[in-house]
């Protein structure tokens, strides 16, 4: 017993202990142990006794007993209980006065800023905040709750907890970390698309800090991570029946994989498991609750079932031995009520457990006084676990319905609401009511804090209220768990118009109390108690320092609210805004047009200031509308913070955009007098600014204007140029109207937006998809580029759009302001964006603006320099016309050519490089004759040529007397047409640099048309900054004919270069697609998941994607809108017709139909799905859809892959409808129209609108197009005399040669001058301008033997089918005038009209109509003598005269223009053709000189002969282009006279003309104009001659038939290359050049390789004879095969010619004979000599090329032709030649095997190795050292060097830039000597900090590397070549100081060699710009040492020399 007592001591003592050593409770936590009156005070003691045991930790929690009998216990717990209850009675008034005192304490000042405080109540462990306080003091890191979730935002959750806490989850908490990277990679949005208000979690509380907003407060933050929820748990404790939380961790075809947190095991569950899949949508990451099925123990999976029902009603099962770890928030569980307490019950469960239930989760939400009758002991009840503290072992329960159901409860009441009749369900002495809210659908359970009772305080609560008695109350929170509302009764409660935070409104004035006052601001209090902040910048007008002084607590003030976001709301002290009497702006949809309202400044900027207003919302207003005066700073008118008055100019909600305006009352302008957007002005500059230029605009309305720096011109560096050397009172004549803002016009300058402002876009409607639009960035970020058109319309191109390379930034791509082609993607005018591109491949130029501008304003800023020197030096340009020969003498021989000077400009120099003197060696003083290529008229330098083929008379020629320069009489260029293709060679090749941006122009020669000069720009309007491509000097280059010499090209030949023109695509590898089970002719049921213009996508089957073209919609196409029924989301019926093609696998894999015939049957339908027809006919009507519109023509698709085009002149007929001609299709309209042409290869078709084609087209049948003449001819077939067509005016030809009308894509007619107009017009062509649309009639189509159509069209609006309804009209009150058709209808003395034509010294000929001339006399001209004929009679002059005589045979008329009584005229005496005879000798002029003979000018006649090679001379003539020149008089004998033919044959040879010296060789001078081009009379004709390939379009002219038929291009035949056989496509040019090129600035003198170059240059020109005169023989027998029998004519002529078995082998494939091609291939190896090794090998790889596209299989045909290649060529090049293939084809795994060989069989090649290692470095492998290694192995020492520097320039373009540099390196600490070596590093170097951001790192490490290269001891040209090339980058780079710092070494450098070496010139520094080389010159002069001088010579060079 004594033991007992021991033991009941000790433990009294222990128990006495914990009691003192606990935390101190309030008394609500003490009450919650009290016993209720009435019961048996044995059991409660009994039960406090155990309630006090379970706080106290178990040494044994679930086993072991206890040596004490149950009496012994009872009677220890009795006396444990008495002692208790005496210290309740000391400490009872303790706790009143507590209470009391806390009931009366205030809230801190921040602590209710938010919400209210009332008072807490204490259950078992946590506290329970009955008001929801947000406080917590039992809550401990560590604890698992069970929360609802009450708010879902981006990047938190807030929770609802037990007892009203609240806690958040960060969204690192809310998901497992392993797959949140992978969530946010896929998704943004993933808080609210995983989780909802009202989802019930278990979750567990991480930390607790104090919240800074609220003192007093402790914020929680909670966690939902599964693997902290479920630390504890394994395999073996999972049984079937458990709850388990899981995350979805994968999604996969039958189920998704689960994540318990845990790595010992997952979970599964099945989709037909899944309850809530019909609607939720399950994403990775999402919590799910299931019901474990099963556990397979061996695969460590446990399957789970998520039905919600099943899931409600499962509880955890009694299991043995289960610890506290695994029990779960949530979890249910079945209980037996061990007691009641004051505050709440006692249950305990799963054997080992008691928990406590408090009151306001019991079963019923209403629990009256007697709650406890209903809670007997040992009473079974179902609960769900509310909490568990594992630190304290405390559990707590809930009872509540909604709870146990597993659903959160509802909430039908709103915070705020007022309640009138709300039922008093129970009385809490000492604490509050519980009332009972009658809300609908049901009713709600509120409490009432004692606290909030009434306005005084209540002492006994019980006498005031009553239970079922009615009370008004105010809800002021409610409890998300417990599904309880909180209340207040107090009066004022429903008085304060500012109760919650839902009270308040923007705009409102209320009265608040300042209760603090901080640096931010001051805190305010409204009367209700909710608290708002006053900032710093709103506590007045003007900024204040010290806040404390201003706002004192305790004052009462009046304040505005400004907004309430987020339960925070601000007001503002600013006296305007508080007493403003205008309108409220608190959104965006209340800023109307015209609303005027009170705003405060919050940003100011140089564009304008940024305003707000009320809510957030905030507006714009442009500087134009700050009412500020011009140079007015905006920033010294207004403030931040200041409080404007503000007019709303345009608002658009959607976009959350105001445009606002401080001007009240606008300025008045009348609409005319208004400049509207997108015009063109003019204006004089009125002063330059750093930012622009400010013009004043010439007009009424509008006065000023700006131009920024960019919108100068187009190029960068032309724009600072010209800002240059703009000065007050320039004009510019034509201005773009880009924005107006204000009174002020935003305007442009550039040449390519004023060229298109027809075309540019003012608002979205106007923008249509592929339409390609002239634009400007107007601003640059990190994910694109956004570009403006006009006003504000902008477009975005994303990055992925933006360039062809995705690997170059932005920033270093383009720059702000640059002009810029974009092609418009997608026009959405919802939102109201535009998605342009500005890849080059789909925007490039198409007409010469772009190099045109550049020309014009390099003239126009020359001009204006030259008016600021006060000089007149541009007049110098007129004395050096491209072209022209000019005479000059050599001042100066340099390492890069030769500096020539003129005896009458003496500033103007002009300059020879090595490569145009054409192999002519010159000295210093001697006088040369050289042509013009190019003048830059800034820099006074004249770029010439000495190449002989640009001469047109020999050397010496030229007399003494004759002038220095002559013009050279090039008439080539007249015969190139606009958008002709020629073959070109580089001349120059010029780069212009400024400011990173540049310009690369190449001058072009033009072989085929002698040698015309033309000029191409390598970049474009969207590649200004982009390193392009290098060329050579001779290099060929395809380029087309943009626009032709004139005044608006400067006088230039313009080409653009094809290669800008071509697209480029990148081949990226394709993912292999699942395979499905699906075949071609399946019936599908499918889901439509998008709908777009042209297609529907659709999903089917198990992740499958399908297409759906908008042709298979219906049977019938041509329907407007044939998807317009179908909806996304509705399920059709389809059926598979074909599979996808590669390129579209990623978007879908099958294409489908939905066309009604293609569902019904199935057996017919698989049969024809296979067979895909390609069945058209030309005439046939067939309908489409417009895909994309361009600016000439319309694609259509008429079937998934059969597309058809459309051209603008086929598209009407009228001029309206053409102008109209982008606006009359769009996207998805349905065009119907006759096949004009087919192309079966390409599935194209060609179609036609006008209705006549369909009725004359039946003999024409479709056929693959072949050949250009094959071309012109089908689509020139629909075209029939009689027809009315649409047509554009392409050209206006001069004098009255009327004007060429393009009517098809390649097909122009000529319109004659006298089918301009209906009536006698002295000027008929006025009315006419190049680009206008007409509507024409065919009058007659010619059709020539060599394929040619000529179409004859008349504009006259009389004749049939020209009317129209307007000029009806017009004919009847004017008809037309009496055209004379026939010769028959003239007779003497008719008085007709006509126009002039052309004037000789004999007369004129005039043109009575199309087909009739006439001429006159000089005596007819007038009844006097007229002196000046052409003066009198200019060309086109309408004149009226009488018919003298008529010759119907001969159609000659003669007219007279004297009157009756005048003299009779004469007969005219006109050489004929027949006065021509065998053997007589005449005289003439050379005009023309080609190789195969001259064309000769007979004198007094206008007949040309030839005078062939054969006939010059008796011996051999060598070169016949340096011994004859144009316009040398000749004297020839006629050999033959072919009168059929129009054809004179002559001779030179001496023996001819031996024994007739005597003969007059200077009959009559004919003057030049009579026998310039196209000028011959009408009576007249010019013979013509077969021609060689030069020149051959300026021959075959008849005048008099009218017929032009055009020779064969023969010369561009013979030089083309077999048709795809390239021997060295292995080469990079680039790389193998730069060493070269580096070489040779250094040593420029090597001879041994210039006599290597003229020998292959000899070479070349003998091939070249053999290829024109087998070319020549072919044109004279004008044989163009076309059959099999004509190509074997061809190849017995030509046995050796590859070209022409390789064309015959393409003639075979081209008609599908592919066994005839290799048996020509065969036949060609046989027969071609064995000596022509390289024709051999071009069969051989054609050969090559034919097996890889036609063999079978091709890898084995192609196998067997390589080795049979071997046995009889170089092996190298054939295994070269078919890695080319391969590389070409794409075959990489063939090439890399290939590869694999070479490099084993030519081990001693450089070139194979460097092929390895360029395509190791292409496929992106790291492997390129171990391949280095080998290579070094194996080649020989000499080649090393070559080998590393090209491998280390390899890597700098597509390697590892620091792998090169580190190459370079080791070479150079080798080769320290080696120039060539340093200048390609640098070279490299420089050229990577040019493609990337320049760093400072990089920037060091080049100029360390100069320094390192110009310390060596090298000779002084190496040095000098070393020092350029310093100055020249740190022009680039640096600054002035760095320039001077360069010159200064090398001052230095010279003064050392002149001290040590007394030699004439040894440095040479070049200066680029003019004031560069005057500073320079001051600098020399200044430091110069003693006997020495500077001397001034051309181009920027400066040499330093001595006296």
């Amino acid at each position: 017993m004594a033991a007992k007592k021991s033991f009941g001591g000790d433990l009294k003592n222990k128990k006495n202990r914990s009691i003192k050593d606990a935390p101190k409770f309030n008394k609500a936590s003490k009450q919650s142990f009290k016993a209720s009156k009435g019961s048996n005070n044995a059991a409660v003691k009994s039960e406090a006794a155990s309630l006090q045991l379970e706080e106290e930790v178990p040494d044994f929690p679930r086993g072991g007993g206890s040596s004490l009998s149950r009496k012994e216990r009872n009677e220890i717990r009795a006396e444990v209980d008495a002692e208790f209850e005496s210290e309740q009675q000391d400490q009872k008034k303790q706790r009143r006065r507590m209470m009391q005192k806390k009931t009366r304490a205030t809230e801190d000042d921040f602590g209710s800023l938010f919400v209210f405080a009332p008072s807490i109540l204490v259950l078992g462990h946590i506290f329970v905040d009955i008001c929801g306080t947000g406080r917590c003091k039992n809550i401990s890191p560590g604890m698992k709750l069970w929360g609802v979730i009450a708010e879902v935002n981006e990047k938190d959750l807030v929770i609802g907890l037990p007892g009203g806490l609240r806690g958040l989850v960060r969204i690192s908490d809310a998901l497992d970390p392993d797959m949140r990277s992978a969530i946010v990679e896929m998704e943004s949005n993933i808080l609210p698309s995983r989780f909802h208000v009202g989802q019930l979690v278990s979750c567990i509380v991480l930390q607790l800090d104090d919240d800074k907003k609220e003192t007093g407060k402790r914020r929680i933050w909670l966690s939902l991570r599964l693997s902290l929820l479920h630390n504890g748990f394994t395999l073996d404790a999972i049984q079937e029946g458990m709850v388990l939380t899981a995350y979805v961790r994968s999604i996969q075809d039958h189920g998704y994989i689960l994540n318990f947190g845990l790595m010992y095991f997952t979970g599964f569950l099945l989709k037909s498991d899944q309850a809530v899949s019909g609607e939720i949508e399950v994403k990775l990451g999402q919590l799910l609750q299931g019901v474990v099925g099963r556990v397979d123990k061996v695969r460590q999976v446990v399957y789970l079932n998520c039905d919600p029902l099943t899931v409600s009603k499962s509880v955890t099962k009694d299991l043995k031995g289960i610890s506290i770890e695994l029990l779960v928030p949530g979890m249910m569980v079945n209980a037996r009520v061990k007691s009641t307490l004051e505050n709440g019950v006692m249950l305990s469960f799963l054997t080992y457990f008691t928990g406590t239930v408090d009151i306001f989760h019991l079963q019923n939400c209403y629990p009256a006084g007697n709650w406890k009758d209903e809670y007997s002991q040992n009473k079974k009840v179902n609960a769900r676990i509310l909490f568990i503290d594992p630190s304290t072992r405390a559990i707590g329960l809930t009872l509540n319905a909604h709870l146990v159901h597993n659903k959160a409860p509802p909430s039908h009441v709103k915070i705020g609401d007022i309640c009138d009749n709300s039922k008093v369900v129970r009385v809490d002495k000492g604490s509050g009511l519980l009332l009972e809210i009658p809300s609908t659908p049901l009713s709600t359970p509120a409490y009432v804090s004692i606290s909030d009772v009434a306005e005084k305080e209540v002492q006994k609560l019980e006498k005031k209220f009553k239970e079922g008695s009615h009370v008004r109350v105010r809800i002021l929170g409610f409890r998300h768990l417990e599904g309880l509302a909180t209340g207040v009764l107090k009066a004022t409660a429903f008085e304060d118009p500012v109760f919650t935070h839902s009270d308040v409104k923007p705009g409102m004035v209320v009265k608040a109390k300042v209760i603090a006052v901080d640096t931010f601001g001051a805190i305010v209090q409204f009367p209700g108690g909710v608290k708002a902040l006053c900032p710093v910048q709103h506590m007045s007008e003007f900024e204040i320092a010290k806040p404390n002084k201003k706002f004192k607590v305790g004052a009462e003030l009046v304040f505005r609210v400004l907004g309430c976001k987020s339960k925070r709301i601000t007001v503002t002290y600013k006296k305007t805004l508080v007493k403003s009497k205008l309108g409220i702006l608190s959104s965006y949809a209340d800023a109307t047009e015209g609303l005027i309202a009170h705003g405060w400044i919050t940003k100011i900027e140089k564009h304008g200031c940024f305003v707000r207003f009320y809510n957030g919302v905030q507006g714009f207003a442009p500087r134009s509308e700050l009412g500020l005066e011009a140079g007015c700073d905006s920033s010294t008118m207004y403030h931040v913070g200041q409080v404007v008055k503000c007019r709303v100019m345009s608002s658009i909600p959607a976009s959350r955009r105001i445009n606002l305006s401080f001007i009240i009352k606008p300025t008045r302008i009348s609409e005319e007098d208004m400049v509207k957007l997108g015009s063109l002005v003019s204006g004089v500059v009125e002063g330059v600014t750093t930012h622009g230029i400010v013009v004043s605009v010439n007009g009424k309305g509008y006065m000023k204007g700006t131009i920024s720096t960019e919108h100068l011109a187009d190029h960068h560096e032309h724009a600072t140029l010209f800002k240059s050397v703009l000065k007050p009172g320039y004009e510019f004549d034509q201005l773009l109207v880009l924005d107006i803002v204000g009174n002020n016009l935003i305007l442009s300058a550039k040449y390519s937006l004023i060229n298109s402002a027809q075309r540019l876009p003012l608002d979205l409607s106007q923008i249509r998809p592929n339409l390609v639009i002239h634009g400007y960035i107007c601003n640059i970020i990190e994910t694109g580029c956004f570009v403006r058109f006009l006003g504000r319309l902008t477009g975005f191109s994303p990055r992925s759009k933006a360039t062809d390379d995705q690997r170059i930034e932005l920033s270093e791509f383009f720059y702000i302001g640059q002009s810029v082609r974009s092609n418009i993607l997608d026009v959405s005018n919802e939102t109201g964006r535009v998605t342009v591109s500005l890849k080059q491949s789909s925007c490039n130029s198409t007409d010469a603006s772009f190099i045109q501008e550049y020309f014009l304003l390099e003239e126009k800023i020359a001009r204006l320099q030259a008016i600021d020197s006060e000089g007149s030096e541009v007049k110098w340009v007129e004395g050096f016309r491209i072209g022209c020969v000019i005479e000059g003498k050599i001042q100066e021989v340099k390492d890069i050519g030769v500096v020539v000077s003129f005896e009458k400009y003496h500033d103007v120099f002009g300059f020879i490089t090595h490569y145009q003197l054409g192999g002519t060696t010159l000295e210093t003083g001697s006088l040369v004759r050289a042509v013009v290529l190019d003048i830059a008229m800034g820099e006074h330098l004249v770029d010439l040529s000495l190449k002989p083929e640009f001469f047109d008379e020999p050397e010496g020629g030229s007399s003494k007397g004759q002038s220095h320069r002559k013009k050279r009489k090039r008439e080539s260029s007249k015969d190139l047409e606009v958008h002709q293709t020629v073959n070109a060679i580089v001349e120059i090749v010029k780069e212009n640099y400024l400011a990173s941006v540049y310009i690369i122009v190449c001058v072009l020669a033009v072989p085929e048309y002698n040698n015309a000069v033309g000029y191409a720009s390598v970049s474009d309007y969207n590649t200004q900054k982009f390193h392009h491509k290098q060329f050579l000097h001779g290099q060929s280059v395809v380029a087309t004919v943009v626009a032709l010499p004139s005044p608006s090209t400067s006088g230039r030949l313009l080409l653009l270069l094809n290669s800008m023109s071509e697209a480029s695509e990148t081949s990226s590898s394709k993912r292999a697609k699942k395979k499905s089970s699906y075949n071609v002719g399946s019936l599908v049921q499918a889901e439509i998941t998008e709908i777009k213009p042209l297609e529907l996508k659709l999903k089917f089957g198990i992740g499958c994607r399908g297409r759906v073209h908008i042709t298979e919609v219906n049977d019938v196409n041509g329907l407007e809108d044939p998807c317009g029924n179908l909806r996304i989301g509705q399920t059709v019926t389809a059926r598979v017709v074909a599979k996808a093609k590669q390129s579209d696998k990623k978007s879908y894999q099958w294409e489908l139909s939905l066309k009604p015939k293609m569902l019904t049957g199935s057996c017919e339908i698989e049969d024809k799905l296979m067979t895909n027809n390609f069945d058209f006919s030309v005439g046939q009507h067939v309908t489409g859809y417009v895909y994309k519109v361009e600016s000439e023509w319309v694609w259509l698709t008429i079937s998934r892959d059969v597309r058809a085009q459309l051209f603008i002149l086929d598209s009407g007929i009228e001029p309206r409808e053409l102008e109209d001609f982008q606006n009359c299709f769009h996207v998805g309209k349905g065009v119907s129209g006759c096949i004009l042409s087919i192309n079966k290869e390409r599935k194209m078709l060609r179609l036609v609108l006008n209705p006549s084609f369909a009725d004359c087209n039946g003999n024409v049948k479709g056929e693959a197009l072949k050949g250009e003449d094959h071309f012109i001819e089908k689509v020139a077939s629909h075209i029939h005399e009689g027809d009315i067509l649409g047509g554009r005016i392409s050209k206006v030809l001069p004098g009255v040669g009327g004007l060429l009308v393009q009517i098809g894509p390649q097909l122009h007619g000529r319109v004659h001058f006298m089918e301009l107009t209906d009536s006698w017009v002295p000027d008929p062509l006025s009315g006419y301008h190049e680009g206008q649309f007409v509507k024409c009639k065919v009058l007659e189509v010619n059709h020539s033997v060599k394929g040619t159509i000529h179409v004859d069209l008349s504009l006259r609006s009389a004749l049939d089918g020209m009317l129209t309804p307007s000029s009806v009209e017009i004919c009847n009150t004017q008809p037309p005038s009496k055209r004379v058709e026939n010769i028959e209808e003239l007779c003497p003395n008719m008085v007709v009209q006509g126009y002039v034509k052309s004037v000789t010294s004999k007369g004129c000929f005039i043109m009575l109509s199309r087909k009739i001339d006439a001429k006159i006399l000089l005596s007819n001209l007038s009844d006097g003598y007229v002196q000046n004929p052409e003066k009198v009679f200019p060309v086109g002059k309408l004149i009226i005269g009488r018919v003298l005589s008529v010759e119907p045979f001969s159609k000659r008329v003669e007219i007279t223009l004297k009157t009756l009584n005048g003299s009779s005229a004469q007969k005219s005496d006109i050489e004929d053709l027949r006065a021509l005879h065998i053997g007589v000798i005449i005289s003439g002029r050379i005009k023309r000189v080609e190789s195969f003979g001259l064309f000769i000018t007979i004198d007094n006649t206008n007949l040309v002969g030839l005078c062939h090679v054969s006939e010059l001379s008796d011996g051999h003539v060598d070169n016949i282009e340096t011994k004859y020149k144009a316009g040398e008089r000749v004297t020839a004998k006629i050999l033959k006279v072919d009168e059929q033919r129009h054809r004179i044959s002559l001779g030179m040879k001496d023996s001819y003309i031996r024994d007739n010296v005597d003969i007059q060789q200077h009959s009559q001078k004919v003057p030049d104009e009579v026998i310039k081009e196209n000028g011959f009379s009408d009576d007249t004709r010019l013979l013509t001659f077969p021609s060689s390939v030069l020149g051959a379009q300026n021959i075959d002219i008849e005048v008099e038939s009218g017929e032009c038929p055009i020779l064969a291009q023969v010369e561009s035949r013979a030089s083309i290359p077999p048709l795809e056989v390239s021997l060295d496509e292995i080469d990079e040019p680039d790389m193998d050049n730069l060493v070269g090129r580096s070489q040779e600035h250094v040593d420029k003198t090597d001879t041994i390789h210039e006599r290597n170059k003229r020998q292959a240059k000899k070479k070349a020109k003998e091939e070249r004879e053999k290829e024109i005169s087998a070319a020549e023989e072919r044109l004279l027998e004008n044989d163009i095969p076309r059959t099999a029998d004509e190509f074997e004519k061809l190849v017995r002529s030509s046995p050796n010619s590859s070209f022409v078995w390789i064309k015959y082998m393409d003639f075979l494939l081209s008609v599908a004979d592919v066994d005839g091609a290799r048996s020509i291939a065969e036949r060609a190896l046989k027969t071609i000599n064995i000596r022509e090794e390289n024709e051999k090998l071009n069969v051989w790889v054609a050969f090559l090329n034919l097996e890889n596209e036609y063999g079978n299989p091709p890898e084995e045909a192609v196998m067997k032709v390589f080795q049979r290649a071997l046995q009889y060529n170089d092996p190298k090049k054939v295994h070269l030649s078919l890695l080319g293939m391969y590389e070409r084809t794409e075959q990489h795994k063939l090439a890399d095997e290939l590869l694999d060989k070479m490099v084993k069989k030519f081990k001693h090649s450089c070139k194979v190795w460097l092929r390895r290692v360029q395509r190791i470095l292409k496929q992106q492998q790291d492997v390129v050292q171990p391949v280095v290694n080998r290579a070094l192995l194996s080649l020989p020492r000499h080649k090393h060097i070559k080998f590393i520097s090209q491998t280390a320039i390899l890597e700098f373009k597509c390697g590892v830039p620091d792998r090169g540099r580190s190459m370079f390196e080791g070479i150079l600490r080798e080769y320290p000597k080696r120039t060539d070596l340093w200048s390609i590093y640098l070279d490299q170097l420089t050229l990577e900090s040019n493609l990337q951001e320049i760093r400072l790192g990089d920037v060091d490490v080049i100029r360390a590397l100069f320094e390192r290269a110009i310390s060596l001891s090298l000779p002084p040209k190496k040095m000098k070549f070393l020092f350029k090339k310093y100055l020249e980058y740190e022009k680039t780079i640096g600054d002035e100081e760095r320039i001077e710092s360069v010159k200064k070494k090398a001052m230095e450098y010279v003064e050392r060699m002149w001290s040590e070496d007394n030699g004439v010139p040894l440095f040479v520094i070049a200066i680029e710009r003019a004031d560069h080389c005057a500073d320079f010159l001051a600098t020399l002069m200044d430091n110069l040492p003693l006997g020495h001088t500077v001397l001034r010579v051309p181009k920027g060079l400066m040499a330093y020399a001595r006296s």
